[in-house]
């Protein structure tokens, strides 16, 4: 006798909850974030500060000529300059070494393998302690954000680990 509890989830008898769903966007999401981080990285260590500076120089040049005080590019330009060398070899190992985490994770809790979702909540949990740490220093709003979207993320990671332990839908 076939199990309904057993069934991929996807099927035509069990169609995913909206919770499943958000799961499946978040973890998606990071593992583009967690991509994109490890390009970030590498180019960090290929390019200097003074590159860096010059190419957002560039970039909000029309922006802050039609109006000095924007607010954005102004925060770009000051970030861009007050990177020193340390800062961004400190920024190229921590994103290199973040994205890589994440797209461990990230195709660990895609193939649904158990170890992946306590791993995950785990290592997303210490993510979000160091960001708020660092929030608590820097006043980063892009820290605030991310640490929003991390807690969303961990919360969901749970309920989707509960749901497939419920019905014994690990790989």
């Amino acid at each position: 006798m076939h199990s309904a509890a057993r069934e991929p989830v996807g099927t035509s008898s069990h169609k995913p909850g909206a919770i499943h769903v958000l799961f499946l966007i978040g973890v998606i999401g990071k593992g583009v974030d967690g991509l994109l981080e490890i390009i970030g990285g590498l180019l960090l260590l290929i390019v200097t500060p003074s590159q860096i500076e010059r190419l957002v120089e560039t970039l909000t040049l029309h922006e802050l000529s039609a109006d000095p005080n924007d607010l954005i590019a102004t925060y770009l330009l000051n970030s861009a300059r007050n990177l020193s060398s340390a800062t961004e070899e400190f920024a190229a190992i921590y994103l290199l070494w973040h994205g890589v985490v994440k797209l461990a994770l990230v195709a660990a809790l895609l193939r649904r393998r158990r170890w992946g979702y306590l791993a995950g909540i785990a290592a997303f949990s210490l993510f979000l302690a160091y960001q708020m740490y660092r929030y608590l220093h820097t006043r980063s709003p892009e820290l605030l954000a991310l640490s929003i979207v991390d807690v969303f993320v961990i919360a969901l990671t749970w309920l989707e680990y509960r749901r497939l332990r419920a019905t014994n839908g690990f790989a």
